[in-house]
């Protein structure tokens, strides 16, 4: 079984981003910061916080689920704002989203959210609503259960230290992520944390019971040359039995997002 991770970066870089998917077709995708907008047929919509302006690929959802036409596509938003066409304002949501290859049953799924509650009307202030989501699969191969969960953690305009609300955060993750699993599975935590490999989160999770693949295999930076800011970790990969990892990497080429690909098979 193949399971990525990966921050889509809202498909400002689609054009690489969906031929690379539809090569790779992972078993698992766990993809966040991925935006919905069905009330337009536009391809482009633009997003504006401030001076922060950036593309946003309409109906990214809708993109990938016809990028992977073999998988299960599930789709939950974290909050419904507004994209921008022109001087029209567009309702879109945002939030992350699951596909799962037709072969793997879908035996147990939680969402929910690890900080505050959905956003009804507007994304609201920063930190923002984060959502995150699990499937429990049939490994039919391995003759196994495997629960995967995935969130986006939450951006502080302060950086990427610890709070109070990244703690709970990242109980709750734990949470929804024993919610869902039962005792003889194969676990797996992933995401994009926001947080640095010294975290409380990492910790909290590593505590746990739970083996951190990113930095634990050697990596240096989920990050490419897209993001030009400090600090090269965002996106983690954790599992409960080591012993299972067959391989695993964080894919710098090709870059389809700001953010790495990570890939493990188990």
């Amino acid at each position: 079984m193949e399971i990525m991770c990966l921050n889509g970066w809202g498909g400002k870089l689609h054009e690489a981003l969906l031929p690379y998917l539809a090569g790779t077709a992972p078993d698992i995708l766990c993809l966040q910061e991925v935006i919905h907008s069905p009330a337009s047929q536009k391809d482009w919509l633009t997003y504006r916080d401030g001076d922060h302006v950036l593309p946003q690929r309409a109906n990214l959802f809708r993109d990938v689920s016809a990028a992977l036409p073999e998988h299960l596509a599930i789709f939950c938003p974290a909050a419904q704002g507004v994209l921008w066409d022109d001087d029209t304002s567009i309702p879109s949501q945002w939030g992350l989203a699951t596909f799962v290859h037709r072969s793997f049953p879908i035996i147990g799924q939680v969402q929910g959210f690890v900080h505050k509650n959905y956003s009804p009307v507007g994304y609201g202030d920063h930190p923002r609503s984060r959502s995150a989501h699990g499937v429990r699969v049939w490994d039919y191969n391995a003759n196994r259960a495997v629960s995967i969960t995935h969130m986006h953690g939450l951006r502080d305009l302060n950086g990427k230290m610890d709070t109070p609300e990244r703690e709970r955060q990242a109980r709750k993750l734990l949470e929804m992520s024993h919610n869902l699993a039962e005792s003889d599975d194969l676990t797996v935590i992933c995401g994009d944390f926001n947080v640095e490999p010294d975290s409380e989160t990492l910790s909290i999770l590593s505590s746990a019971g739970l083996n951190e693949l990113v930095t634990g295999r050697g990596f240096d930076s989920t990050r490419n040359t897209q993001y030009k800011k400090p600090g090269r970790f965002a996106d983690y990969m954790l599992i409960d039995q080591i012993d299972a990892v067959r391989d695993f990497d964080v894919i710098q080429d090709p870059e389809v997002s700001d953010h790495c690909p990570l890939v493990l098979e188990v």
